[in-house]
């Protein structure tokens, strides 16, 4: 465990050592490096967040790195890490979501190496329904398996917030996540059905906007992308609708949507803006792509969440019948 951007402060510090203590105490060992505390808005250096990350990437004693959380600013660390050396590597599980996603991301992108876009490690502990998977679950996955995702029935509202770990050992421990919202499950912007196979890949708009047209979010260089053709997902942390609109749009010029057979856009608690919804974002920057476009799926900042492999060949249903997504590490 590395923190490559915001560190864990001691006012959460039990939260962190109630999730090591529980995945120890489910036989896993687990290595905490030095950039974990919270001396600012980065938990170290970007050099040194990126020495760090590198090293475990290229540890073959290291199965997985699961950032406690992500933060802010982890595109700092981008032109520190070795990609070549982390490529060469026997490749070493990277997961997490929010700004943990820059990483995820690039790494597939630049290494050819799948990522999980799912829990961070102050989230494992919480208890999924059924349909869906942790994360140490799916990276267990032989290859070439299929996992198995579906929409969650009922969501954590807006209303009902985050759980504040600092409020005693009780909160600290805590691993049922609130679920006070039931859904109509995931839903097509436009039609009424689609089965659609492709590639996945994708992430926090916040975060892989600015990198849209970089060498570090260039989807152009998944393997497969032409051949097999994409499934990208983007999901909204907490930007105003008019800047997630404008994040998206610089994601389709810089060619996000080239390859794309479908695109899954994940439910959000983002705001609107004045006159202009979060809806309304996805409908100015996605809704004349002429491919189908999928909301409301459960991945990102609304809890509960579906682990999502970047690099996966994947199979997308949504139609009367349910909905449902199929990955295979192949």
């Amino acid at each position: 465990m590395t923190a490559p951007s915001a560190g864990v402060p001691a006012h959460l510090r039990p939260r962190l050592d109630f999730c090591v203590g529980w995945l120890r105490e489910r036989g896993h060992e687990v290595v905490i490096g030095d950039c974990i505390d919270s001396p600012g808005v980065t938990s170290a250096s970007a050099p040194d967040r990126a020495a760090e990350l590198t090293a475990m990437l290229c540890d073959p004693a290291i199965a997985a790195v699961v950032p406690p959380w992500g933060g802010e600013l982890a595109v700092e660390i981008l032109p520190h890490v070795d990609f070549d050396a982390i490529a060469a590597a026997e490749p070493t599980w990277l997961v997490g979501y929010s700004d943990t996603s820059t990483l995820l991301t690039s790494l597939t992108l630049l290494t050819a190496t799948a990522t999980v876009h799912g829990h961070n490690l102050m989230d494992t502990p919480y208890r999924l329904p059924a349909g869906q998977l942790p994360w140490y679950e799916v990276v267990a996955q032989p290859a070439g398996a299929a996992i198995e995702q579906s929409p969650a029935a009922r969501v954590r509202s807006a209303a009902a917030g985050f759980d504040r770990w600092e409020d005693g050992p009780e909160m600290a421990a805590s691993t049922e996540y609130t679920l006070d919202e039931p859904t109509d499950g995931w839903r097509l912007l436009d039609g009424d059905a689609l089965d659609i196979e492709g590639r996945l890949i994708g992430g926090c708009i916040e975060v892989l906007g600015p990198l849209a047209g970089s060498r570090y979010g260039d989807l152009g260089v998944l393997p497969g992308a032409e051949s097999d053709g994409l499934i990208v997902y983007v999901e909204a942390s907490d930007d105003i609708a008019l800047n997630i609109a404008r994040h998206l749009w610089s994601m389709r010029l810089a060619g996000w949507f080239t390859h794309a057979r479908a695109v899954m856009v994940g439910r959000t608690h983002a705001t609107d803006s004045p006159r202009f919804t979060q809806l309304d974002a996805v409908r100015s920057a996605l809704g004349d792509l002429e491919v189908p476009v999928v909301l409301d799926v459960d991945c990102g900042h609304v809890v509960p969440a579906c682990a999502l492999v970047n690099g996966a060949l994947a199979r997308l249903r949504v139609g009367p019948g349910g909905a449902g997504l199929t990955q295979r590490c192949v």
